[in-house]
């Protein structure tokens, strides 16, 4: 078994004990699914640490829950940052167990936590797979329970976390209405 089948498949065993059950599935499973499939389609060429990054961007995300936190965006960036950082460390002891060297996991984990988005194009990478995946299977079902001033500042700071290919692909692949379609011109 290749290196990174052996940590595709720890993170899914990881993620096949989320409890919340999504279209008969693990929310977290199936999250990690979707990613790998936008990951391949965006980025066939992608490094096995950005493939691993896109895999388990959300492993075990049920362990830090919101409510655990304080209210307020003050207490949702430190449950985020919180959670990425518990994501970063799980991919990375598992990538370490499947055999990859320090850098590879480093690599990965600095994509997770996202730094040098906009300025590493694998971090940019991610963050890209990141927000197609919620376009492409998040955000009809979540859409209509937002207020449309929320919604628009929720497509606005979507838009603006992509690359400008990554834009442009939206608007070539979704049939977004003009005032959302606007956020995604380049």
């Amino acid at each position: 078994m290749k290196k990174i089948e052996i940590a595709f498949a720890a993170i899914d065993a990881a993620n096949r004990h989320d409890p919340d059950l999504r279209e008969g599935e693990p929310a977290a499973w199936l999250y990690g699914q979707r990613m790998s499939a936008e990951c391949d389609r965006l980025f066939p060429n992608a490094s096995e640490a950005l493939q691993i990054a896109a895999r388990g961007q959300h492993i075990e995300r049920w362990v830090l829950k919101r409510q655990d936190f304080p209210e307020g965006r003050a207490g949702y960036l430190t449950w985020r940052t919180t959670l990425a950082k518990h994501h970063a460390t799980r991919v990375g002891e598992i990538m370490q167990d499947a055999g990859y060297d320090s850098q590879d996991v480093d690599r990965a984990q600095k994509m997770i936590r996202k730094e040098g988005i906009k300025r590493d194009p694998e971090v940019q990478a991610l963050e890209d797979v990141i927000c197609f995946t919620f376009l492409k299977w998040y955000f009809a079902p979540f859409a209509p329970s937002q207020d449309p001033a929320k919604l628009d500042r929720i497509v606005t700071k979507t838009a603006l976390k992509m690359s400008e290919d990554g834009r442009a692909r939206v608007l070539e692949e979704f049939d977004l209405p003009e005032a959302l379609a606007v956020h995604f011109q380049v």
